[in-house]
């Protein structure tokens, strides 16, 4: 495991919490014990020392970027805050030959062990009428928490296959909601239907385990325990691939990927 509980509560402290809040004795882990003394907080280990990184490398002819057709109010706004044109991030070839916004992550090979998820709020944002970031990832159960910095309205609607949807507004700037994915699903979809332009992906899983491709193409896995690994790299436009690896103990293994027209492993 690579979250520890060390707290321990008296089972009638237990009862009584859930029956007054809903919830479990690990929610007050950072509370006072019943003998007066402080309970101890939740403790991280990493899983592991392994890494799994590399590049996600382009093939074929890089598309021209395409700059989305926004409305006046959106243009506006992009204006007063002095921003470049929004452009279409399905296909982004870095300057380098690489793919940006590639999904990466342990697809098997963890087993039976579980990884509590983080209580850390990943952060997703609609700024200048487009969300950001455009791919990310995220644990089941940890929280999204969404955010609008645009002075107008936006809606935020997601259309998970496996995870229940939510769809609901943003009228003003400064309005925060977090929402969260109960089970992994590579990849959830999620759109503003005020803006049909405005789309981001989460690619949910059980474990931390993942990585998104940056504006240099790399990615990196890390605190892998040892082991034998199904990596899979997902992309929006061009599907996905997987790849074996082994990993011992502090090792660090390069493993890269190649999207674009013809491309493969």
């Amino acid at each position: 495991m690579n979250r520890i509980m060390f707290s321990m509560l008296p089972l009638a402290l237990v009862a009584l919490l859930v029956a007054g809040c809903g919830g479990g004795a690990a929610d007050d882990a950072g509370g006072e014990a019943a003998d007066g003394g402080e309970a101890a907080a939740e403790e991280y280990t990493p899983a592991g020392s392994a890494v799994v990184s590399g590049s996600i490398q382009f093939t074929g002819m890089a598309p021209e970027p395409q700059e989305l057709n926004l409305d006046r109010e959106c243009m506006d706004i992009r204006s007063q805050n002095e921003m470049d044109p929004a452009l279409s991030q399905k296909v982004i070839v870095n300057d380098n030959g690489t793919l940006r916004w590639v999904f990466v992550y342990v697809k098997d090979g963890l087993g039976d062990m579980t990884f509590p998820a983080s209580s850390e709020p990943v952060v997703l944002d609609q700024v200048g009428c487009t969300y950001t970031p455009h791919v990310f990832g995220v644990q089941a159960g940890q929280p999204i928490l969404i955010k609008n910095s645009d002075a107008l309205l936006h809606n935020i609607h997601a259309l998970p296959e496996a995870n229940r949807p939510f769809n609901f507004g943003m009228p003003t700037a400064g309005q925060e909601r977090t929402e969260t994915f109960r089970v992994p699903e590579v990849a959830a979809r999620i759109k503003c239907d005020v803006h049909p332009w405005m789309e981001s992906w989460a690619g949910v899983t059980d474990h931390p385990f993942f990585s998104t491709s940056d504006e240099t193409g790399g990615y990196s896995i890390g605190d892998l325990p040892a082991g034998d690994y199904v990596i899979e790299a997902w992309h929006e436009e061009y599907g996905v691939q997987e790849q074996s690896v082994t990993v011992a103990d502090g090792e660090s293994v390069l493993l890269d990927f190649t999207f674009g027209d013809g491309g493969g492993v």
